[in-house]
């Protein structure tokens, strides 16, 4: 399950709410929002959460709200009646801290409840069971980090989720944006160090795995990430990369079923070589870094014309001709092609491409 973040403290904009329907259509599913209120405006921020809670409600997405006591009762409510915000949209709140085991447990009963994945104990999770905390209502949320060397450990973070997932709760995390990013510091906003600044798309792949809901922390992703999104509805997943503009190599490749150690191999591409077409003549015979695009020339024999995707650092060959290379933030995504995987490649000019890096 995927979801974007939407945050109250900007207009609900008729472009807000187009980019939202736009997110609900290539397959995000839920909304995080943070209550965190300011108390000189709460009607402000109440307009504004019943809006997107009404848009909620249209497009058929759950809204998870991040919210402090302080900023419950700004809204009128208290820890006794928060279920009630259900009639403004709100399917679930993520609560830290300010309530009891009983109150987790009894709002557990009427709505879904998000505790921190972070610091959640054996002892505060016993303690809420036995007031009748309902499981099955009941997910661990990892925070996002907006300052740079603050993000989880990756291995903390893996074996937290096992023990939480033990515990029989689902479990999410944040990955960053790569579009319009949130400030003050404007440093992406993930779950882990790791994925700070990295692709949207790969964070995804990597994490989807073994976390159950996972959140773009920031507040937007790039046209190019969007689409990576969308085509991988139907299972391709999108490398961009830089090199030959070629409209034959950008259709939907297949990777072997007996995948190899060093390359993705495209099942479809012996069809493209042919004599006389430019593409098998020896040509840019150069060494073949992690992520190279290359197709086998005449002097391979039968391999010529095979389309391959360098996974390691491999030399340079006589017999392979190098035509491109897929950009960095988006190599992480060939570990996630495995045997059968299809893929596609996009050609883009070499200023998206640094701009991508």
């Amino acid at each position: 399950m995927k979801g974007l973040a939407v945050y109250l403290s900007e207009p609900l904009t008729d472009e807000a709410k187009d980019s939202i329907r736009q997110m609900r259509a290539i397959g995000f599913t839920s909304i995080f929002t943070s209550l965190h209120i300011p108390e000189d405006d709460p009607a402000l921020y109440t307009e504004r959460l019943r809006t997107l809670g009404q848009l909620a409600r249209e497009l058929e997405m759950e809204l998870v709200a991040d919210i402090a006591p302080t900023s419950l009762a700004a809204l009128g409510k208290t820890w006794e009646d928060a279920d009630t915000l259900t009639e403004w949209g709100v399917t679930g709140l993520r609560v830290d801290y300010g309530m009891t085991p009983k109150q987790v447990a009894d709002l557990s009963k009427q709505m879904m409840v998000a505790l921190n994945a972070s610091t959640l104990t054996a002892e505060e999770l016993d303690a809420m069971k036995a007031e009748g905390l309902v499981l099955e209502q009941v997910e661990a949320w990892h925070n996002f980090y907006p300052r740079p060397e603050t993000g989880l450990d990756r291995d903390w973070f893996n074996d937290k989720n096992r023990w939480l997932h033990g515990q029989g709760i689902r479990v999410q995390a944040f990955i960053p944006g790569d579009g319009q990013l949130r400030g003050p510091l404007y440093e992406t906003l993930p779950t882990l160090e790791d994925h700070r600044g990295q692709s949207p798309f790969a964070c995804y792949l990597e994490l989807e795995v073994s976390v159950d809901r996972i959140l773009v922390g920031d507040p937007g992703l790039s046209d190019s990430s969007m689409r990576q999104f969308a085509v991988y509805q139907e299972g391709i997943i999108v490398l961009r990369a830089t090199g030959q503009d070629n409209p034959l190599l950008e259709s939907v490749q297949t990777n072997r079923m007996d995948p190899a150690r060093d390359v993705i191999r495209s099942v479809e591409s012996r069809a493209y070589g042919r004599p006389g077409d430019g593409l098998l003549e020896p040509a840019t015979l150069a060494d073949r870094p992690v992520g190279s695009i290359t197709i086998d020339n005449l002097r391979y024999g039968r391999y010529a014309g095979e389309l391959q995707i360098t996974k390691r650092d491999l030399t340079a060959d006589e017999r392979v001709n190098v035509i491109g290379r897929v950009i960095e933030v988006d190599r992480p995504l060939l570990q996630q092609i495995g045997p059968g995987g299809r893929f596609r490649l996009e050609c883009i000019n070499a200023e998206v491409a640094i701009n991508s890096q």
